[in-house]
């Protein structure tokens, strides 16, 4: 009888010790995965995520191409930091996209450093002129660039992005252990650079997103046409 309650007790401690291990199993799985509790609150309120910037036809309400997408990134595969910072991605190849396709413009037309200042080099040091460059096409142009003249266009590049990781609504974030840009929604495209005081309205923001729009468009159909005699099916100006 001894042995058989002994042999019990064994049993009941294995068993006991087994569902403690595989619970323990589960709870450090559990906090290892991803959490969707925000996500799925958002969605079943029905509370959708605002999206500025949807596109006009022919004067009727605003199309949004892609809500479904968007609803997704937002709602079940997100939240709306999420759209947030899909906001300011937009922005910045936006903004990017801008800058390339006058820069384009102007190599193409013949407009260089040289015409308007008074300096004749791009680079003393590997004797290369504004002269030589405004031959080339825009691309053979970049090329042409010595690698000391790229380090710079990174380091100024690299510059704004930490400006805008390290400064919050109040300026550039000293005490916190998270830099504000690396917060959910930290990262909103607002550089809060307006030298010109200019009064910011839904409208502008608008008007920004769109021209951006139609800069990525333009800038990968020139890059793709000098490159690639033949890929764009358009008559380009040049």
């Amino acid at each position: 009888c001894n042995e058989h309650e002994a042999n019990h007790l064994v049993q009941s401690y294995t068993s006991t010790m087994k569902f403690l291990a595989l619970s323990t199993l589960f709870a450090t799985a559990a906090a290892f995965a991803p959490q969707a509790t925000v996500a799925k609150t958002t969605a079943l309120a029905g509370e959708k995520v605002k999206i500025d910037g949807a596109m006009p036809l022919a004067g009727a309400e605003p199309v949004f191409f892609g809500e479904v997408y968007w609803d997704k990134l937002t709602s079940d595969w997100g939240s709306e930091a999420t759209g947030t910072w899909l906001r300011a991605a937009e922005l910045k190849h936006g903004r990017s996209a801008m800058i390339a396709t006058v820069g384009f413009a102007f190599q193409k037309f013949g407009i260089t450093f040289d015409k308007f200042s008074p300096h004749e080099y791009l680079s003393v040091t590997e004797g290369i002129k504004f002269a030589d460059l405004q031959a080339m096409g825009p691309i053979e142009a970049i090329h042409s660039i010595p690698a000391a003249g790229m380090a710079q266009i990174f380091m100024a590049i690299a510059a704004i992005e930490i400006y805008e990781l390290t400064h919050g609504p109040e300026g550039i974030t000293t005490d916190a252990r998270v830099a504000p840009g690396l917060t959910p929604g930290g990262l909103t495209g607002d550089l809060g650079w307006n030298p010109l005081d200019i009064k910011v309205t839904d409208r502008r923001k608008l008007v920004e997103l769109q021209n951006g729009r139609a800069a990525m468009f333009a800038i990968c159909a020139w890059v793709a046409a000098e490159t690639t005699p033949g890929s764009v099916p358009l008559s380009l100006p040049w």
